[in-house]
This record gives C-alpha cells, structure tokens and sequence, in this order.
C-alpha cells in the first residue's frame, strides 16, 4: 500500500506519505499488522510519531505528513500509515514548532493509554496504546425499548459494586445486573468513564475522551458490559461531556501544539472570555470544524463501537451559551448549537431508534425540537422543576398546587421529552461545598429509615414512576440509601459504595419500587395509561393535601388509571374522588402497605365507581389513603 513505512532499525527519522485509510487516531488492521496515524495540528512545522513498534523501541521517529480528509481545513492534518505495528502497542505525537522544544503528547482520539500517579495521587496517562475496537458481539438482536416505556437506572461505575474497598469496574457491574433485572428497570445510564486525572471522580472532567479510565477497565470491558446489559433486555445509555474538557494539568488537550493566546488552551479551546465556564476556563471551541468533529466522532464512536442505545449530554446549556461562572451569560454560541444538531441528526439518520437526553435545566422547549424546525433535535431532557416541586411537597409543608403544575410540564406537546426523577447524583452529592444528601436524609436528616423518611421518600418514587415522562432512579434508591453520595471512598461522613445488605434491610421498600416499576412498564397488562400522553389533574385539594390525576393512551379497562396522592400525615379512611368510568376500580398499587414496611398502616381497597359524577369526573367512588401516600387504581 502506498505511504507504508516500515518498522525500520536505524536510527533517525523517516518520511512518509499521507495514509489513504480513514479515521482518525490509530487505525489499527492487526491481520496486516499495519497502522494510520492521524492527528490534528494547526499550527506545527513537523509531525512524529514514535512508539514500542520500532527497533530499537521509541528512538525512531516516523514523520508524518500533511493531510486534508476535510476540504478547506488548510491542511492542518497529519497522517502516514506504517508497517510492523500491532494491537497494543504504544506511542506518541511528538509536535515540533520552529526551533522550540518538542512536544511529547497523546493521542486526542486513543483508546488506552498507559497511568501511572504522581505524588498526589492524581492518574497520569503516560503513554497511547493502540486499542482494536474489534469486539464479537454475538448474533442476538437487541431491540431498544419504546421510550415511553423506559425506565432509567443511573449508575455509577465505580461505586455501584465495589470489591474489597475499591472502585468498581465494569466487569463487576455485570454481576449485579440480575438486580437490576429484578428491579424490573430497562435501561442503564452509566455516569461519564471516559478517562479523568483524579483517583476517582463522577466523570465530569474528562481528560481523554475517547479512552476508558483504567480504575474502570478497559475498551473491551465495556463492550462485554454492554453485551451482558443487551442479553438481560436492559439498554444502556452511555452519559458524555461535551461542554468541557477537563480541567487537569495532564490534559494531553491543553495547548496541544504549543500556541495559544491569553495564556489559555490552545488549538482545542476558545482562546478569550468564552473560555470561562462553571469548571475553569476550559470551554472547547466550536468554532472550530476540526473541534467539532472531534467531538462528533465520539459520539458516533459511542453509538457504534460501544453499541450504546443512547446518549446523555452533560450540561448542553455550556455549549449553546457562553455561560461564565455564577451563571453568568456570555451570550449564543451558534456553532454549538449546530454541534448538537450534527450529532442527533446523524443519530437519527442511523440509529433513529436511540435515544439523546440534554441536561440543559432551562426549560428550554428549543432544545427537544426537530432539528429541521431549528431545534437541537434532543429526543428528551432532564426535567429539574419536577425534582425540585416532588423534594419541597415532601420536605417541608406540601404545596399541592406546584407537584399539579410539575405533572403537567411538558415540551413540545410530549409527555416523553422529559426525563423525570426524585433523585440524580446533581442532587444527592456534595456541590460547592454544601452536603445535599439523598432524599431520605433530606427529610429527616440523621434518622433517615426513620417512618417519616420512608414514607415521604417512596411517596415521591410514586410520583415520579406514575407522572408523565421517563422516569429516572439513581442508583440505591431502591435500597434506602442515605447520607450524601460522592465517587470518593476517603471523604469522611459520606457515603460512596452502595451498602449492598440494605436489600435485606430494607426488603420491604425494594419490593415497593419493584412493584412500581411493574406498573410503569404495564407487566401485568392493566396500567397502559401510565405509558401513554394523556394526562388530567382532576383534584387538587390544597387544604387536605390530596391530589388526584388520571393517566391514560387510549382509554378503557386495563388502560385508564388512576393516582391518588396524600401529601399530609393524617390518613383518609373514606376519601371520595371523580373516577372516568362506572364499575369495580382494582387497588393496585398502594405505598401504605403493611408489606412494604411493618410500620405502614396499610389503608386502601378496591372500590365501586357509581353516578353521580365528582370533580369534573362522570362517577365517584371512596379509597382509602395513608399518610404520606399513593395508591393507584385500574380496572
């Protein structure tokens, strides 16, 4: 093939032409034993490549030459496809600019990378390593579920299912999938793991996006998650961060060819006040082709490489907006708009099953438009009031009226392009210095299996897995976790790894989410309502702090259901609602259940919908409601 230099073994540098083959990165043929090396540079007079694969290892360096895969870039790629390289071997980018001393980095677009930790303990990549993405997938299909159906378990790798102390992997996650499996969930939403600097980390600072972070394991170990996840029916929604990179003085991303004006990043990053975000001054810049593409690539490489069924945007706001630290705007920036439309577009174009969720948290009704009405194309979006009016009505004297206008937010006229929730790890960790803590040590904090934190914190899982839109569980939830969350085992008085014996503890409450997933999902075949767009608010009794509200899709028996919800400590023996249709109303669901927890009252019953009509409704019938409670009727 034309442009192959072989491993050579004399010293000195050797010349190459550009690689035919496409890709960025290495683009590894191991049956040929044959590389391309391709990497971005906009403002180096020469490029290397060296790596394990020469004789003598590392003293050869292979120059690459200028490229163009993309019309009008200037010719500011670099690539030459080389002989006598084999997966797992590692290299380097050295970047000379004039007489300046080389510059030694990684690769932007690797897989691996060799780690190693300084004296303070952050993980340090040293060196790339050449990753096949070749994985044997297998022959079973697997089916993404309807969004409407979906409910999300978000996870977090590392402390998920800890082993003797430590982080977690992926391939110990797998074990603990017949939980989920139990649970009844159908999607995962795994918390970033792309590579990051520190010991441990949510995944909001990534550092190599295209490689996993070692504390996790590696390529193939995903794949193998992600494979086990598909064979158990479970989707897995992988969550990315796009609206910054890093920050950490490893960042092999910072001032990647030596330029860079004000002192800031270089060639991957605005170099003025756009720069400034929540997280330093670390904002990509879009403005960028070479940027954007990037970026996009790992998106695509996620969707295909990793099988995902779907995308989490971190923070989409913070790649629309030049949002500054305290919330400060900027104003647009329209190249990241259109970032985010590439990426959903060639979603759809391909993989128009999947789904892509922003985190945006402004209510903005733009970013879950079609893209060819101007919107970002988004298919959902974290919902934050619905969290916010569910944690205050539980939490402090309930206000009725905001959980009426928290269950009938929607956008775009969907009830599905919300992602709903009563607890992510935005709300339970620590932020700013302030310990947030888990919903049940929100509302009785230090006595959170206490009766009261029990009962108002599973009256809010009824909420959320009976209200219109995806419902979300993070992780533990269904366990009674408390305390604050955070990745890093060292903090004191925070909880990291999940308590795995509290599903024993708690059996009761774990049956309850269980049983509410059930209904979500329609498994017993008579709660369909509850995947369907229609919703009406029928009662709302501020005084009593009862609410009532009818889901249904098409109406009619096993389809229309009915939630009553009790937000007061006093309990209804004979509590009268509006019911849609005449006839027996099946108990099927009640959070007061005795069986649940022993210190439940266990109110609720079966009741007879007869005229005359109630609340806007053409029958009424009586039930029975407990303090701090949910029931749910169907026929």
């Amino acid at each position: 093939m034309s442009g192959i230099v072989t491993s050579p073994s004399a010293a000195g540098p050797l010349l190459a032409a550009p690689s035919t083959v496409d890709g960025m990165g290495a683009v590894i043929q191991p049956e040929r034993r044959e590389c391309t090396f391709r990497v971005w540079s906009l403002f180096a007079d020469a490029v290397y490549v060296v790596g394990s694969f020469t004789t003598p290892p590392w003293d050869i360096r292979i120059a690459l030459a200028r490229d163009n895969p993309m019309p009008g870039d200037g010719h500011h790629y670099w690539s030459a496809h080389v002989g006598g390289v084999r997966d797992h071997d590692q290299y380097k980018f050295i970047i000379q600019r004039g007489s300046r001393a080389p510059i030694w980095k990684l690769d932007p677009y690797c897989r691996n990378a060799t780690v190693s930790l300084d004296a303070n303990g952050q993980s340090r990549p040293n060196n790339s390593i050449i990753d096949d993405p070749t994985f044997d997938w297998g022959s079973s299909p697997f089916h993404m579920p309807s969004w409407n159906e979906l409910v999300i378990y978000e996870m977090h790798v590392g402390t998920f299912n800890n082993i003797e102390g430590r982080a977690g992997e992926f391939d110990e996650a797998v074990q603990k999938l017949d939980h989920l499996v139990e649970l009844g969930v159908n999607a995962i939403e795994v918390m970033p793991a792309h590579d990051f600097e520190t010991k441990t980390s949510m995944g909001y600072n990534p550092s190599l996006l295209f490689a996993i972070d070692e504390a996790y394991g590696e390529q193939q170990a995903v794949q193998k998650f992600v494979k086990a996840a598909h064979a158990k029916g479970i989707a897995v929604i992988f969550d990315v961060v796009y609206n910054h990179f890093g920050p950490g003085s490893g960042d092999c991303l910072w001032q990647f060819d030596g330029w860079s004006q004000n002192n800031r990043g270089g060639i991957y990053f605005y170099n003025d006040d756009r720069a400034i975000c929540e997280w330093g001054e670390n904002r990509p810049d879009f403005g960028r082709p070479e940027v954007r593409h990037f970026i996009r690539d790992n998106a695509m490489m996620w969707l295909h490489e990793y099988r995902a069924d779907g995308l989490r945007f971190d923070s989409t706001v913070n790649i629309h907006r030049a949002m500054g630290k305290d919330n400060y705007d900027r104003g647009g920036i329209p190249e990241g708009w259109e970032l985010m439309k590439w990426i959903n577009n060639d979603k759809d174009a391909e993989l128009p099953w999947n789904i892509t969720i922003a985190e945006d948290l402004k209510h903005n009704e733009d970013i879950t438009k079609e893209t060819r009405h101007g919107g970002a194309g988004f298919n959902s979006q974290w919902d934050v009031s619905f969290y916010h009016a569910l944690k205050d009505a539980v939490t402090r004297p309930a206000d009725v009226g905001a959980i009426a206008d928290a269950l009938q937010r929607r956008y775009n006229g969907d009830a599905f392009r919300r992602v709903i929730y009563s607890e992510s790890h935005d709300e339970v960790t620590i932020k700013s210095g302030v310990w947030l803590g888990r919903l049940p040590e929100k509302i009785d904090p230090g006595n959170a299996d206490s009766w009261k934190a029990k009962k108002r914190s599973t009256l809010a899982a009824a909420l959320t897995l009976t209200a219109p839109g995806i419902p979300m569980l993070f992780q533990g939830q269904e366990l009674l976790e408390w305390g604050t969350w955070t990745d890093n085992p060292e903090i004191s008085h925070a909880n990291s790894m999940l308590d795995w014996s509290k599903k024993e503890r708690f059996r009761g409450i774990f049956e309850l989410y269980r049983r509410l997933v059930a209904l979500r999902r329609n498994r017993d075949g008579n709660t369909r309502g509850l995947t369907g767009q229609h919703l009406n608010v029928f009662h709302v009794n501020r005084g009593a702090k009862v609410i009532a509200y009818h889901r249904w899709m098409n109406g009619g028996p096993g389809d229309d259901v009915i939630v009553v919800a009790n937000f007061s400590e006093d309990s209804f023996d004979s509590y009268n609602v509006g019911l849609p249709c005449p006839g027996t109303w099946y108990l099927r669901f009640n959070s007061d259940w005795s069986g649940y927890d022993w210190t439940f009252s266990n109110k609720g019953y079966d009741t007879t919908a007869n005229p005359p009509g109630n609340h806007g409704m053409k029958y009424q019938g009586n039930v029975g409601l407990g303090p701090y409670s949910a029931i749910i009727l169907s026929q």
